[in-house]
Formats: structure tokens, C-alpha cells, sequence
């Protein structure tokens, strides 16, 4: 039995990982929820700001926020993107003995679940669960245009850095499923002009004019109102970033800079023990019907990749940027995978040694982090 493990352990190593996203979402509990609380108490009841969309939504059903919402409603958009994801995979690979290898990889990297576990209720997954369903729905009509540029607008009201950090990714499927499957003509082209212009606009908007427009003291004590226990200062502390101008964000990241970047290596080695993932990825790629395609690709990772960067220069969570890069990285594979192909590329082998060793030390990495690498 013991053999059979060594030789196929993927069972037991997606097993391995059910066990160690318990354990971070225990882990999580009993830590502060500081910004994803802030966030649920932020609305527009003085006009128009950013990061306010969720606060607002969560207003319209109750007048006091309670701390433990910020767990049911982040656990709850967990396991909807973790339904989602195992729907995609279904559609695009299958579930079979030969495919588990692969899920395992995606499924129970660090860069993944584990880290959206780690991250809960944060507004990174919004992206990824919305970007997963424009892989899974049909993408032959203006209706997908419109419903892509629907959940853009949506994430840049969430929070308008994700202009940077699910769009690129959001406009590459629509593009790969829609423009390159079926043609590109004057309607959606008109549509999908305006979308971008739109998109764009709003994002301008909320970088710009959505500062809140009345003193700090007086939105913290507004804020207090929202709270089921006001004495709970301290999980106000982060009010300011309500009133912080893009060049104080870049200042403070440049200020950081030095500190936070002695964890680029741990992120090197992290994207190195996927190497058998980027290895199908390469191989998706390389097999594509059209040159055309292969390009236009490879243009878009490259694309997506140069917004990450920008993050990188504007805000200093990096843990939680190259973790979303990696989740963009294979919301593209199954994009790609839905495109014509040569020939079937071949999938991440079972019984290889080394993959078995680079899947078992991915497993057991519970998650990448918000700032700081762990």
C-alpha cells in the first residue's frame, strides 16, 4: 500500500489539502478582521467613494454590522468560487485519475484557495469568482460582452485596483472566447469600445473624486454608528485609506520597498514548485491550431503580468498580488484550453518522482500571505 501511495498519492495529497484549508480557516478566525470589517461598514451615504459597493450592498439589510459577518460573508463567496472552480474543471478536464495530478496542482496550491482562505473577506476572490463564471457561461452573444463588462464595472466599485489586478484577465477571456471563437465584427466592436471606455472611466472616477468628502474624526464617528460594538476602535484603524492620494500609496511603497522585497526569492521558489504546471501550460499554448492565437496569448500573459508589476510599484501587499497573478495565470489555461487545438497536449504525469515531490511541498504550504511571504 505503502508503494501505491508513493507512486499515486494525488488521493491522499488532495486529502492532505482539505485538511490544511480547515486548519487556516481556523487559523483565521481568531485573528482580527480589521480591513475586510471596514470594508462592510464603508457605503455611500455621503455620495460617491470607492471601496464602498459591498458596504452598500450589506447596508440595504442591516443598519449594525456585526464582526462575525465579515466570516459568514467571506466563507460564503469562498465556497461559491470553490463550487465554481470545480464546475470549470469538470467542463474543461474532466475528474478522472489521469487529471487529478493537475488539480491537485491548481486546486491546492498555496497561490489559490488556501490564500483566498487566508485573505477572507478581502475583494481579491471577487475577481477570480466572477471571471469564473465568464469561463462557464456561453460566450457566443453581445450578452457576454455586456455581462463582462457588467462585472468590471462591479470589481472597480469594490475596489478600483482591480482595474489592475481581474480586469486584464476578465478583457483576455472575453477576447480568446468571444473575438477569436467567433469573429470580429461592427457590433461587437462598438460594444466592446464602450465597455472599455466605461470600465476606464470609472476607474478614473474612483481613483480621483471617490475620496470621502468630510473630515477623518467625522467618518470614523459615522463609522461607529455602523458598528454593533462602537468601543471596538481598533477596527477602525485603517479609516485612513479612505483619504490616502495614489502618490502617498506610492510613496509608502517605495518607502517599503527594500524591506519587502527580500521576499522575492520566496516567491521565485514558490512559482518554481509549479513548474509542472507551467510546463502544460507551455504545452496548451504550443499546441493551439493558430499562430495568430499562440500570440495573442502570449500577449496577454504578458500583458496581465505588466498590471501586476504596476501593483507591485503602487501598493505593498505583495503576497497577495503575485498569489492573484498565479490564480489569473490558470483562469487563462482553461481560457486557452477552450480554443482550437492540433493536438491534445499532454497532461501533468502521475507517476513522475520529481512532480510527486513538487506536489506533496505545494500541499503543505498552507498559504502565501497578505504583505509579507507566510
Amino acid at each position: 500500500m505503502l508503494a501505491s501511495v508513493q507512486k499515486n498519492p494525488w488521493r491522499l495529497l488532495l486529502a492532505i489539502n482539505v485538511a490544511v484549508i480547515v486548519g487556516v480557516f481556523i487559523h483565521k478566525i481568531k485573528l482580527p478582521p480589521y480591513v475586510p470589517y471596514i470594508h462592510l461598514l464603508v457605503d455611500y451615504h455621503f455620495g460617491f467613494i470607492k471601496r464602498a459597493l459591498i458596504g452598500a450592498i450589506v447596508a440595504l439589510f442591516t443598519a449594525r454590522v456585526p464582526v462575525w459577518l465579515v466570516f459568514a460573508l467571506g466563507g460564503t463567496t469562498w465556497l461559491i468560487t470553490l463550487g465554481l472552480y470545480a464546475r470549470l474543471f469538470q467542463k474543461t478536464f474532466g475528474f478522472t485519475q489521469k487529471t487529478l495530478p493537475l488539480f491537485v496542482f491548481i486546486a491546492g496550491s498555496p497561490f489559490f484557495l488556501k490564500n483566498f482562505m487566508h485573505t477572507l473577506g478581502h475583494f481579491d476572490i471577487y475577481g477570480c469568482a466572477l471571471a469564473i463564471i465568464l469561463l462557464l457561461m456561453p460566450a457566443g452573444s453581445l450578452l457576454f460582452v455586456a455581462t463582462a463588462a457588467l462585472f468590471s464595472i462591479i470589481l472597480v466599485l469594490i475596489h478600483h485596483i482591480h482595474l489592475l489586478m481581474y480586469v486584464p484577465t476578465i478583457i483576455t477571456i472575453v477576447v480568446t472566447r468571444h473575438y477569436l471563437a467567433h469573429g470580429l465584427n461592427r457590433g461587437n466592436l462598438v460594444v466592446g469600445i464602450i465597455a472599455l471606455a466605461a470600465i476606464s472611466a470609472l476607474f478614473f472616477a474612483a481613483q480621483f473624486l471617490g475620496t470621502m468628502p468630510i473630515p477623518e474624526a467625522d467618518f470614523v464617528a459615522y463609522l461607529k454608528t455602523r458598528m454593533v460594538d462602537p468601543s471596538r476602535t481598533d477596527l477602525l484603524q485603517f479609516s485612513y485609506i479612505w483619504y490616502q492620494p495614489l502618490a502617498k500609496e506610492i510613496a509608502d511603497t517605495w518607502a517599503w520597498l527594500p524591506h519587502n522585497s527580500l521576499g522575492l526569492p520566496v516567491f521565485a521558489l514558490l512559482i518554481w514548485l509549479h513548474t509542472p504546471l507551467w510546463r502544460y501550460f507551455a504545452k496548451l499554448i504550443g499546441a493551439l491550431a493558430s499562430e495568430t492565437h499562440r500570440r495573442l496569448v502570449i500577449a496577454a500573459l504578458v500583458g496581465i503580468s505588466l498590471a501586476y508589476l504596476v501593483m507591485f510599484a503602487m501598493v505593498f501587499d505583495y503576497s497577495r498580488w503575485i498569489s492573484n497573478w498565479a490564480v489569473c495565470m490558470v483562469l487563462i489555461l482553461h481560457a486557452v484550453k477552450m480554443l482550437p487545438a492540433r493536438q491534445e497536449a499532454a497532461l501533468i504525469p502521475e507517476g513522475d518522482q520529481k512532480t510527486n515531490v513538487f506536489g506533496l511541498i505545494i500541499t503543505l504550504i498552507p498559504r502565501v500571505g497578505i504583505v509579507r511571504p507566510f
